[in-house]
């Protein structure tokens, strides 16, 4: 046990309180914002066209027995309307595979608001429990629903919570429970986008439980979404994927300042797409190389998950401010690290440098994500460099 004034009891103190001021200001700023009219419902008490309303709509549609249409871009703009009381032009398509109608549909048994509350409050405690689990520590509560990616996904009742409880799910059980690792990975493909270099750190590493687990649980999803909807909903998916990537990464329809990846940074300065999708693939493959060599070496486990999480947060072409609550993820594990071998300077500094930037989001509209990101990625790959090793290796499985 360490001494209750000893250096690491302190850093551990200081990062709760801190984790616990950050996260009652983001509760008097929600509270406030409703009052407001603000989140959730507006001044007439409507509910507020947020991103959850996608989530609902495809929901209701899957509910009404007609799953296929939530990617027909009419009816979602449909059932938008119906849920919010307000006809609009503008509507949240619907990108996800299949198996997430599944999820969508739990929630849209509710109506709107009680639906948006009730999402939070599933998603948001399991996000915590993975960094918990990954500090191996109850006060990670705090650190958790303090990190600002978490502000930024409650506002938008977005999915980051989710993401981020796949992806530290997958790290936290990975050396002691490998099949159920494989199984909070295998969840993940619901958004594919942040799973591509986990395939390759596992075949590298030789944890090939986790890999099996994570093909077969994903084989079910699609078996069961495929057995409950029929055909027709992955015919119409792959239909819609045509349109969206059209949208999306053709003509930026979400705003490409609001991008927080390399390739919509990109286009946010002017440069062509192929420039932008030459550099985006560049860089990924330098941060995939680096995975492999990490995943392949004595470096201590943290480390290896915190590069990884990071790691996959940059090569993925299409992520939004809600997303960087999975950031919280290789933040963890370097707090993990630093908590147990000591606090650099270095990544004080580098760590409350990302919370700035994140927070900074209030105030500018542009890249401050991607740039916390590389700042995270960039701490936990010098730590490696500078005696971050392994003391016992952990059996590959």
């Amino acid at each position: 046990m360490p001494d209750a004034h000893s250096p690491r009891e302190q850093n551990e103190r200081l990062a709760a309180v801190l984790g616990l001021s950050l996260t009652l200001a983001y509760a008097v700023f929600l509270f406030g914002s409703f009052m407001q009219g603000l989140w959730l419902i507006d001044e007439r008490g409507n509910p507020i066209a947020s991103d959850f309303i996608g989530i609902w709509s495809a929901g209701r549609a899957t509910l009404d027995g007609a799953a296929a249409s939530a990617y027909d871009w009419a009816t979602k703009s449909r059932l938008e309307a119906i849920a919010t009381g307000v006809a609009s032009d503008s509507f949240y398509p619907w990108l996800y595979p299949p198996p997430f109608l599944l999820v969508a549909a739990a929630f849209a048994v509710l109506p709107v608001i009680p639906a948006s509350i009730a999402w939070l409050l599933v998603t948001a405690p399991l996000y915590a429990a993975s960094i918990c689990a990954i500090l191996k520590r109850r006060s990670g509560i705090w650190i958790a629903l303090g990190f600002p990616g978490a502000l930024w996904n409650a506002s938008a009742g977005q999915n980051g919570f989710l993401s981020a409880a796949a992806i530290g799910g997958t790290l936290a059980l990975m050396e002691r429970h490998p099949t159920l690792a494989g199984v909070c990975l295998g969840a993940l493909t619901y958004k594919p986008q942040f799973g591509i270099l986990f395939p390759l750190a596992l075949i590298v590493s030789g944890r090939w439980r986790v890999f099996i687990s994570a093909a077969i649980t994903a084989v079910a999803l699609a078996a069961i979404s495929w057995l409950a909807f029929g055909p027709a909903v992955w015919d119409a998916f792959f239909g819609a994927m045509a349109a969206s990537n059209k949208l999306n990464f053709e003509l930026g329809g979400t705003g490409w300042s609001k991008w927080q990846s390399l390739f919509g940074v990109g286009r946010s300065l002017g440069i062509g797409a192929t420039v932008a999708w030459t550099i985006h693939g560049a860089t990924s493959l330098g941060v995939a190389a680096i995975i492999v060599v990490l995943w392949r070496s004595d470096a201590a486990f943290d480390l290896k998950a915190g590069a990884l999480a990071a790691g996959a947060l940059v090569v993925t072409p299409y992520m939004f401010i809600y997303d960087l609550v999975v950031l919280a993820v290789p933040v963890a594990f370097l707090l993990r690290h630093d908590f147990e071998h000591g606090f650099p300077r270095i990544d004080i500094v580098g760590l409350i440098a990302a919370v700035v930037l994140l927070l900074g989001y209030f105030f500018f509209t542009g890249p401050v994500g991607l740039i916390a990101i590389l700042v995270v990625f960039a701490l936990i790959v010098r730590r490696t460099m500078t005696g971050g090793k392994s003391s016992t290796q952990a059996p590959a499985g």
